[in-house]
């Protein structure tokens, strides 16, 4: 839709000073004709707006913006300013009773013709240096709208391939983990796969908006921990801590999960001693997420932590300036720590 602004700019100016016109023939002392209320400010506003959008629409572009030469452009402005005066000038000279006429009182006289020419000069060059004002104000906004809409833009597109990288990583670990079950003919793996298709349900569908409700966020967590409980024959060691209000909050879909699978993927699962521990604290406001886990010295990704470099680089561009990531790398523990104001 085309940026309606610089038109509401341009009506709200001439309303103005049109206002004005009105008001001062109102108010005025001196008898007034509709000729001459015509010639008086008919001519002078036709001179007026001749000089405001020769100014605006053909000066400045041709001159400043595409020439960049602005010896060029300051005497074409004199040279307006001078011819349009003139013109004034002459109209003034032959309507002398229109627009020379001055009234002290009761008492008639006429402006000198050189006194009208200078006062001519003045009003072409106000309206002259309101026209570049308003052309480099209407520029200058304009060019801040399109800057803000490329920006924008390239905010989303980057979210939109840091989701496209997260999907793909997931079902890519995911995949494997059903490999490894179906490998050993595990009577876990139809029980994997169902649990695989409603977690891809929601990443492929209610992931989709902008928004999602931390319950079902979390229910996607949880979703998460039961399919990768079908890895290990005992089940893993899990402790998941729910605590707070958790309701109708909204959050950014699939921010949580990266945390969570990089505990799987690099941790100790297994050990009932020393299991994974992950703490959800929410109250209206703030949410505290945290994960930590054994670290596993045999388990090396060789591809790379896409995951959490992920989930940083989407918080840096969703939550800016309300979140809060702490990674606490011991030599026997990871901790991931998350607060993020809801």
């Amino acid at each position: 839709m085309k940026n309606k602004g610089p038109l509401v700019v341009h009506i709200v100016f001439w309303v103005l000073v049109y206002s004005l016109v009105v008001l001062d023939t109102i108010f005025s002392k001196e008898p007034r004709t509709l000729s001459s209320i015509a010639i008086r400010y008919g001519y002078s506003g036709l001179t007026n707006i001749s000089i405001f959008y020769i100014n605006y629409t053909l000066l400045i572009p041709m001159l400043i913006k595409e020439q960049k030469k602005y010896g060029l452009y300051m005497g074409a402005i004199l040279l307006l300013i001078v011819v349009m005066s003139a013109i004034k000038t002459v109209i003034a000279s032959l309507n002398p009773e229109e627009l020379l006429v001055t009234w002290e009182g009761n008492v008639r006289s006429y402006i000198p013709i050189g006194k009208y020419a200078i006062m001519a000069v003045f009003s072409c060059g106000f309206f002259t240096v309101v026209s570049s004002l308003t052309k480099f104000a209407v520029d200058w906004f304009g060019n801040e709208r399109i800057q803000r809409n490329l920006e924008s833009e390239k905010k989303e597109m980057e979210l939109q391939f840091l989701k496209s990288q997260l999907n793909p990583h997931f079902l890519f670990n995911s995949l494997n983990n059903i490999y490894s079950l179906a490998y050993q003919k595990s009577d876990k793996t139809a029980d994997a796969i169902l649990k695989l298709s409603e977690i891809m349900r929601y990443m492929i569908y209610e992931s989709n908006d902008s928004w999602v409700s931390l319950s079902k966020e979390i229910e996607y967590v949880q979703s998460y921990i039961e399919l990768q409980k079908l890895r290990f024959r005992d089940g893993a060691a899990v402790e998941l801590s729910l605590n707070g209000e958790i309701d109708n909050q909204q959050i950014v879909p699939l921010i949580l999960i990266s945390f969570v699978e990089n505990a799987f993927k690099h941790g100790v699962a297994n050990d009932p001693k020393d299991p994974i521990k992950i703490n959800i604290i929410a109250n209206q406001k703030i949410l505290h997420f945290s994960v930590t886990n054994k670290k596993n010295k045999h388990n090396k990704d060789e591809v790379g932590g896409v995951g959490l470099n992920n989930v940083e680089r989407r918080l840096q561009l969703l939550y800016p300036e309300r979140y809060k990531l702490n990674i606490v790398n011991s030599a026997t523990h990871y901790t991931s720590e998350l607060m993020l104001d809801l």
